[in-house]
């Protein structure tokens, strides 16, 4: 069967992996391409025909794009149209590269998850850059990163044109957005940072949409007859004849746990829902809390789950927790990963254990959560496997691929400068 999608290539690369890159850009082609011959005059043999047309010609293609990138260095990545590879092209854009630069936005307290990524490049030989951007000079990562760099505020207009700024002068390889206010814009603006061969660690915009707007996350579900509590806008509530207090109510945009309020009556419904901007109402469910974080690499694929008992919690941030082996559990977060599509990284799913068995989930975010340093202490090693695949390497990674049991006690630890 002759081809149907066209070829698309660009390559943008430093001298030192410009041969490598296109070489493996190659190789990856020709694994990819599906075959075609058979005895003349039949169809297979035609379609073989038009596959080694099609070849020559890609042939023709790589050889021009290297010749490009010799005449205009500078550029660092090559992206792949043809098969949908333009999604995957950080797999394999740091091979045989020695070094690494990682800038790690809205850093603020996310010290242990910056250590993680340390220990991983170093035990992968490579020497790394860890580098943190935050609104605040004085936060805590900055205190432990390579380099720190302050940013205007999220909402300045100005966001995404100092990233850009920042990333072109340091030469910043991958990006890892920790906030959900900046996900929605940094989704939008991958491209533009890829164009600086810059990886942007984030799902597609109609995921990070769906996730970031709590309504449209549960509208995402039900569609996937995925189980989630029931959901309503206050509007949508007040209109029914009878009511079954308590609910719960939550910002739609809301995360960290700001603006959250259990309703144990109308008296409390007329007193918090006008406190709490673009609210949302939900089925009040009994049960234990989890959080999952679901590794989905370069290419969206769900490959592990490691739930984590949210055993304590404080400000919105998990302070006690266990990882659980659930294979109920583990099984929802690949369902709803699957159903997400396009996805990268890391997936933290929230979810509620019933006391009768049933698994509700209640939130997606498409980010590293604050207690995923737990999932990589107990063997789920994400910033291995992300700087692994970076470099053209394959881990080995099961769904469960972590140790049962495992508890974490947290604490404050204080810098001084």
């Amino acid at each position: 069967m002759a081809h149907s999608r066209p070829l698309v290539l660009s390559y943008v690369g430093s001298s030192e992996s410009r041969t490598r890159s296109l070489a493996g850009a190659w190789g990856e082609f020709s694994r990819q391409r599906p075959g075609g011959d058979g005895p003349a005059g039949t169809a297979e043999h035609r379609a073989g025909a038009s596959l080694r047309a099609t070849d020559a010609a890609i042939s023709v293609a790589f050889v021009a794009l290297f010749i490009g990138s010799v005449v205009c260095p500078g550029m660092h990545r090559y992206d792949l149209g043809y098969m949908e590879f333009r999604r995957d092209w950080l797999r394999g854009a740091g091979a045989g590269r020695k070094g690494i630069k990682v800038l790690f936005t809205c850093a603020g307290r996310r010290v242990e998850l910056i250590q993680a990524f340390g220990r991983a490049a170093e035990g992968l030989g490579l020497r790394a850059s860890l580098q943190v951007a935050d609104c605040e000079v004085n936060c805590a990562a900055a205190c432990i990163a390579d380099r720190a760099h302050q940013m205007p505020l999220i909402t300045s207009g100005q966001y995404i044109t100092a990233l850009l700024d920042l990333v072109r002068g340091e030469k910043i390889d991958l990006l890892i957005p920790l906030i959900d206010s900046e996900l929605v814009i940094l989704s939008e603006a991958r491209d533009q940072f890829a164009r600086e061969g810059c990886g942007v660690i984030i799902s597609s915009p109609e995921v990070v949409r769906t996730c970031r707007d709590k309504l449209s996350t549960f509208e995402f579900l039900t569609r996937h007859q995925i189980d989630t509590p029931q959901t309503w806008t206050p509007e949508q509530l007040l209109r029914r004849d009878r009511h079954q207090y308590p609910y719960f109510l939550k910002p739609r945009f809301g995360s960290a746990s700001r603006g959250n309020f259990i309703l144990k009556s109308q008296g409390d419904m007329e007193a918090f829902v006008p406190r709490v901007p673009d609210a949302i109402i939900q089925e009040f469910v009994e049960g234990v809390e989890h959080t999952l974080d679901v590794y989905t690499g370069y290419d969206g694929v769900p490959r592990c789950v490691v739930p984590r008992e949210r055993i304590e919690v404080r400000g919105g941030e998990v302070t006690k927790a266990r990882t659980v082996r659930h294979e109920g559990i583990i099984q929802t977060g690949m369902r709803v990963v699957e159903a997400l599509g396009a996805c990268m990284g890391l997936i933290t799913i929230q979810l509620i254990l019933s006391p009768d068995g049933r698994i509700r989930v209640i939130e997606v975010n498409p980010r590293f959560g604050g207690g995923v340093p737990l999932a990589i202490h107990a063997g789920a090693d994400f910033p291995r496997w992300l700087l692994m695949e970076w470099l053209g390497q394959q881990p080995t990674i099961r769904p469960d691929h972590f140790k049962d049991g495992v508890l974490m006690l947290r604490y404050h630890q204080s810098f001084f400068k």
